[in-house]
């Protein structure tokens, strides 16, 4: 039996005539570029079903576009490509194609202080359309750090100056002593609480850009932030972080506008959409803020 003669269910009628706005597969396995990496990636891919009579679609024809994919660095023309491709192979049936892809990217971060370095894994998603011919393509990134709060750290400089007036009022202070005093936990008696936070980043590029400016963003938000998660550290490297953390105290509120003035400078982009998220460590709730420049939703 050759292929001419095996049955094509598919290309029958269908009883019930309905166009449909998305079909497809999701979660296909996937090997991708990005920045000379060969990276493992999932991938949602789908057209509409703009012909209400068709039973279906060729799904086939989808999965073997994406193999353009495991060659080609990712890029918006490349991507654009990709759908062009779903829509020619479905000719008279879909009007619009979509492709969704998510990953993670690694970066190899240095330590403040140390020569020490290590890898940090970053998660990336690429969501693009081409509808009725109108590309789109959107970005998101996760970015880790930490956060002191400013009302905990307050708290504790008020406890241990009450613990200075308890310890010092009615002596003569010394140099030698009061040092000793602040180098103690007897001294120290409080201290602010930290905890680890993520931004999720979401963006539009400008339509003039041709690459996916993943690791330009990580790094301007890292900066924003000043307080990145870190990979390998030695101790100079730990109270290096300690000191940017009591230096850097900051709310929700505080990194939601950090991220926004710095992104707003990135002629990359079009339009984001950010969320912050710090994992409180007092409350079992998060605490959360948003914000977004210039974002037209899909």
């Amino acid at each position: 039996m050759n292929a001419q003669t095996l049955p094509d269910i598919a290309a029958q009628a269908s009883r019930q005539a309905l166009a449909l706005d998305w079909v497809g597969m999701c979660g296909i396995a996937l090997p991708i570029m990005f920045e000379g990496q060969r990276i493992n990636a999932k991938a949602d891919a789908g057209v509409s079903l703009d012909d209400g009579e068709a039973r279906g679609i060729h799904m086939s024809r989808l999965y073997l576009a994406l193999e353009r994919l495991e060659s080609e660095t990712l890029s918006p023309t490349l991507i654009r490509g990709v759908l062009q491709q779903f829509l020619d192979s479905h000719e008279g049936l879909s009007n619009n194609a979509y492709l969704k892809i998510a990953a993670e990217i690694l970066l190899k971060r240095p330590a403040l202080i140390s020569p020490l370095s290590g890898w940090k894994s970053y998660p990336i998603q690429i969501s693009a359309s081409l509808k009725q011919g109108v590309f789109h393509v959107e970005l998101s990134v996760d970015v880790s750090y930490s956060s002191t709060c400013p009302c905990s750290a307050a708290l504790a400089r008020q406890l241990i100056q009450q613990q200075f007036v308890d310890d010092f009022a009615s002596k003569h202070l010394d140099y030698e002593t009061v040092l000793e005093w602040l180098g103690s936990t007897q001294g120290i008696v409080a201290t602010p609480h930290s905890q680890r936070s993520n931004a999720k980043i979401r963006l539009q590029l400008n339509e003039l850009i041709n690459d996916l400016p993943f690791t330009q963003i990580i790094d301007q938000a890292e900066a924003a932030l000043g307080t990145a998660v870190q990979t390998a550290v030695k101790r100079a490297d730990e109270q290096a972080f300690a000191l940017a953390n009591g230096q850097n105290l900051m709310f929700c509120e505080d990194a939601a506008r950090r991220l926004h003035r710095a992104l707003k400078l990135n002629l990359a982009i079009n339009g984001f959409e950010v969320q912050v998220i710090h994992a409180e460590s007092l409350h079992a709730h998060d605490a959360v803020a948003h914000t977004s420049w210039n974002w037209i939703a899909e």
